[in-house]
């Protein structure tokens, strides 16, 4: 979420040849495959590959030995002075102490580990493996933080024949790497690090001065991969609309491995979206990335073999807004232009470069999937709706109605300060593309967010939503099953089946996992929901799966983990077929 920051540096950074850190290579090139555990996997794009020195495997980690030559101790000295004499009292949404506390405090790396299952058995359509991503800092922070700004950190549940491997890994950006050889922190945190006139422009003196240093190259990424997976052309990325994405394997014992950054899919300095739409019949991705400079938003598309197009710049779009996600379907794809702002100016005014802007309208834009051009994108304003997630969309009446299902942030000047007053109501959104009008009621009662469908169904007419319960968010006290086929009545609460967990027990988002993904016959929900679950009453996490036609959403299988697993944000089931060829 913090694209702000790639944005800023491709404006302003100095053009010079920087070398890359000592204790790492770094190979740009056509590669035709990649040693990692005596087999080859083929790669066929342009991804970059951060190899650790001296090192034999890309499972083995070892300890780098950090830099202490003067310019570390000089930067490093200016960021404590910084942070010690002139960093103004931080507020909760900022403050590590705070931000860091209970299950959301970071945890180290774990190798594959085998868990035991300690109710119910998993289903044989479970082999595969479930990874979700979430914010870790490698580094406890010693300036403001805000829990946007970790390191993405992958937490996996491989599953084989009714057994599980539990495995965390950082994804090792060039973010990750660079600290990590240094160790400290180098990067601005893009949420938090301007936090009052003096400290803002104190850091931002800081950071130009490591880049003329050469102590870091913003050219090469600056992002944390920390927000979701997506599988794109047969291959798995950890995504973060702050930089392009990271490019993972899986190995076959459960390992997780971070091949590089993937360039393939833009140029240095460019983003690409945490939410990609994958068409399931045709295997393309649909993606964008937004940007403090014009074009403010950037629409394209990438086809099955994983090859990016042609690229859409909307320059309709009149301000920077945060677009955190969109929709897709059959003809259309639709955008959602919300009351959060991304301003760099502000930075000037001690303030953070997020506002919400009390006065703006929010919009809807809709495009054609396949515009060559912005010329057919047309804008609607849709007061009082502003989308951060979308769970789907569709196209009704021939054509002539999108009908989209999102959750509507309703106390939106909360959505970065304070999460915890942050409320969400499912929404039917119907846009009648000839008449440019939109019609909007609530499908649920209840603060919910994370709503998910059977990944089969993306741009397609669905029955099923399921939809994590805010305890407050991130948080989730619980999931609900919405039945979209009764939102046509004006019923009210569309809500079927729910599952509310014990006290002191929280988990993240669901995700929907097919029984037999592969059998055009088979019913929408029929399958499973999974999904992290910590105790914090005895401090303990499960790996969790839920029957997704239970009027309860029963717990079918439980698998206690070796460790607690922090509350993240957006995950992914990867099939063990798919697996093999990563």
């Amino acid at each position: 979420m913090d694209s702000l920051s790639s944005s800023f540096l491709q404006k302003h950074a100095l053009h010079h040849s920087l070398p890359p850190p000592p204790p790492l290579g770094i190979l740009q090139l056509k590669i035709s495959s990649v040693k990692s555990d005596e087999q080859y996997t083929k790669i066929p794009h342009l991804t970059k590959i951060f190899i650790p020195a001296q090192q034999k495997t890309t499972q083995t980690i070892r300890r780098q030995t950090r830099k202490t030559d003067f310019l570390t101790i000089f930067f490093n000295s200016l960021e404590d002075f910084i942070c010690k004499f002139m960093d103004p009292p931080l507020r909760p949404s900022i403050d590590p102490n705070h931000v860091l506390s209970g299950n959301f405090a970071p945890v180290n790396e774990l190798p594959p580990t085998a868990c035991p299952v300690v109710s119910g058995s998993l289903p044989p359509s479970l082999n595969g493996a479930y990874i979700r991503n979430g914010s870790n800092p490698q580094f406890f922070p010693r300036s403001p933080y805000h829990l946007f700004d970790g390191d993405g950190m992958l937490h996996s549940t491989t599953i084989s024949d009714g057994k599980a491997r539990f495995c965390s890994r950082f994804v090792k950006t060039y973010k990750y790497n660079l600290e990590r050889e240094i160790g400290s922190p180098v990067i601005p945190n893009f949420f938090s690090a301007f936090n009052g006139l003096p400290a803002s422009l104190a850091r931002c003196a800081v950071t130009i001065g490591r880049v003329i240093a050469t102590q870091y190259d913003p050219r090469r990424g600056i992002g944390v991969a920390n927000t979701s997976l997506a599988l794109i052309g047969g291959k798995l990325f950890a995504l973060c609309e702050s930089d392009l994405p990271y490019r993972i394997k899986l190995t076959p014992g459960g390992d997780i491995i971070t091949l590089g950054r993937h360039e393939s899919f833009g140029k240095p300095f460019l983003t690409m979206t945490a939410h990609p739409k994958i068409d399931a019949d045709t295997g393309e991705a649909f993606a964008f990335r937004h940007s403090i400079f014009p074009p403010f938003l950037t629409y394209f598309r990438i086809n099955a073999e994983g090859i990016k197009q042609p690229e859409i710049p909307i320059s309709s779009l009149n301000k920077a807004t945060l677009i955190h996600d969109f929709a897709v379907t059959k003809n259309y794809a639709v955008f959602p232009d919300t009351k959060v702002l991304m301003e760099p100016r502000e930075i000037l005014k001690g303030r953070p470069p997020f506002r919400v802007d009390p006065e703006k309208v929010p919009r809807m834009g809709i495009i054609p999937r396949y515009a060559a051009d912005e010329r057919e994108m047309w804008w609607i304003e849709v007061p009082g709706c502003n989308i951060m997630h979308a769970a789907n969309a569709w196209e009704e009446d021939g054509g002539d109605t999108i009908v989209m299902v999102a959750p509507n942030i309703l106390a939106v000047e909360h959505a970065l300060e304070r999460m915890d007053l942050m409320r969400a109501s499912l929404e039917r959104i119907e846009i009648n593309v000839k008449t440019k009008s939109v019609r909007r009621r609530a499908v649920a009662t209840g603060n919910l967010d994370f709503a998910v469908i059977n990944p089969a169904y993306v741009g397609k007419k669905n029955r099923y939503v399921y939809a994590a319960l805010g305890s407050p968010l991130p948080k989730t006290g619980g999931v609900v099953k919405i039945d979209l086929s009764l939102s046509t009545t004006g019923s009210g609460d569309c809500t079927v089946a729910s599952h509310v967990y014990p006290p002191g027990c929280y988990g993240g988002e669901p995700f929907f996992v097919a029984k037999e993904p592969d059998n055009p016959a088979a019913e929408e929900d029929d399958g499973y929901l999974v999904t992290y679950l910590h105790n914090e009453n005895i401090e303990e996490s499960k790996f969790i799966v839920m029957d997704a036609k239970s009027p309860t959403l029963e717990i079918v299988a439980a698998v206690k983990l070796p460790r607690r697993v922090p509350y993240g944000f957006h995950g992914i089931f990867v099939p063990e077929c798919d697996i093999k060829t990563l």
